[in-house]
């Protein structure tokens, strides 16, 4: 943390750059992690996103970033907060050259409005992230986070083709598209992708689109059993069907279910309908399109909760509902799972007390860690996040984590804390 002299010495130089309107003062609304910020500044361009970047990181303070403000609690506690980027004013969808089925869009773009954008020429960005309506593009890409289409349209980083982003050293880096700066050796849009802006604020992204479907289908089958949803899955992955998204949605007390969404020709969709009727044995019912944001209700309920992020081979989806019924029933907890596609999926475990919470959750990421999984909290009360490592263990993979953030944040001065291993 810096002294208030050198703040008030930052807050001028900050408001030369971005404009004194644009430069603020952090309020009990701007706290993060129970940190609250000395000022608050809004950049509306690039350009100026680096210049004050890099005031920042010659003043010595710490700077946190905030777009839609959905995501705020997502990683560890930061080691300290000064300034807090927030990038709404860079709101702007740039350029949609939609007869090469691409745009570049601004970090403070809401995914609602960039989507809203594209319908106008029958397209889309084929992500569906947590709260469309106030997630930022910029804050979807530094989280990484996308849903149940990615089993048809793949990851999120698969689907950028370029990025421009501000570095503390007042450089603009950009791969992909006219480049003013390459950094050498780095692909960028895949390196900041869930780096959680510990490398970089990204500025602006241009994505490959695809075209909005002619019909689309919401199916649902409801199994006996997980090892019964487990198998359906497998044999629908392994079969000719294509489904546009599939998630499943298990809970303690609760026969799983599996949505799917068949997209093309109305004809082809009768077709697929019948196919995937026959593959599992199940008659399908019609889907409710709501489902898909059931993802959003696991952060909904009065009890302390732990929402988790796991990773697993879907083949092993049985074995993990197994593993949490046997840890929670003990421990007197809820839970609740949902996959996004094959192999991701988020948690929530809900218990009276977050002692039990957290003896649940280590136990779980014991036993997730033996069959070669990996378990790491989104969202959880303030006193156990104190209290554990929110990422887990990533291994090897560490020291070459933290190589990179000597490359590109040497100050630590981009959300310093917030990543893995306390990056």
């Amino acid at each position: 943390m810096i002294s208030a002299e050198q703040m008030a010495l930052l807050s001028t130089q900050l408001a030369a750059i971005l404009g004194p309107e644009h430069v603020r003062a952090g309020t009990a609304g701007d706290t993060i992690d129970e940190w609250t910020v000395g000022l608050v500044v809004a950049p509306g361009n690039a350009e100026q996103t680096a210049r004050a970047l890099k005031c920042v990181t010659e003043a010595g303070a710490a700077a946190l970033v905030r777009g839609g403000g959905t995501k705020l609690g997502w990683g560890n506690r930061p080691k300290a907060a000064d300034i807090l980027f927030e990038t709404q004013r860079m709101d702007r969808v740039i350029e949609h050259a939609w007869g090469d089925m691409t745009a570049t869009v601004q970090a403070g773009c809401s995914i609602a409005t960039l989507q809203q954008t594209l319908a106008d020429h029958g397209q889309r960005l084929a992500i569906d992230p947590l709260w469309p309506a106030h997630a930022t593009i910029g804050g979807v890409l530094a989280t990484n986070d996308t849903g149940a289409l990615r089993v048809r349209y793949g990851a999120l980083r698969d689907q950028v083709i370029g990025m421009t982003v501000a570095l503390t050293d007042g450089t603009l880096a950009k791969s992909g598209g006219k480049v003013v700066k390459n950094v050498a050796g780095y692909d960028l849009p895949k390196l900041m992708t869930g780096a959680l802006g510990t490398l970089g604020l990204i500025v602006e992204a241009t994505f490959r689109l695809y075209p909005l479907p002619m019909a689309s289908r919401d199916l649902l089958l409801t199994l006996p059993d997980a090892q019964a949803a487990n198998a359906a899955l497998l044999a629908i992955n392994d079969s000719v069907l294509a489904p546009g998204a599939v998630q499943v949605r298990s809970a303690a007390g609760m026969l799983p279910q599996i949505d799917l969404r068949f997209e093309g020709l109305p004809a082809a969709l009768d077709a697929q309908e019948r196919q995937l009727g026959q593959l599992t044995g199940v008659i399908p019912q019609p889907g409710d399109p709501a489902l898909w944001q059931a993802r959003e209700g696991l952060w909904n309920g009065s009890e302390p909760a732990l929402i988790c992020k796991l990773g697993m081979l879907p083949s092993d989806l049985a074995r993990y509902c197994d593993i949490l019924a046997q840890t929670a029933g003990p421990l007197k907890l809820g839970w609740q799972l949902i996959t996004n596609g094959l192999g991701v999926a988020m948690l929530r475990l809900e218990g009276a007390n977050e002692e039990a919470l957290l003896a649940g959750f280590m136990r779980l990421r014991t036993d997730i860690a033996q069959l070669q999984g990996s378990l790491s909290i989104l969202g959880c009360p303030p006193g156990i996040k104190r209290r554990v490592e929110v990422w887990g263990d990533v291994g090897d993979g560490l020291l070459l984590m933290r190589r990179v953030k000597d490359r590109f944040d040497p100050q630590r001065t981009l959300n310093p804390g917030r990543f893995v291993g306390g990056i």
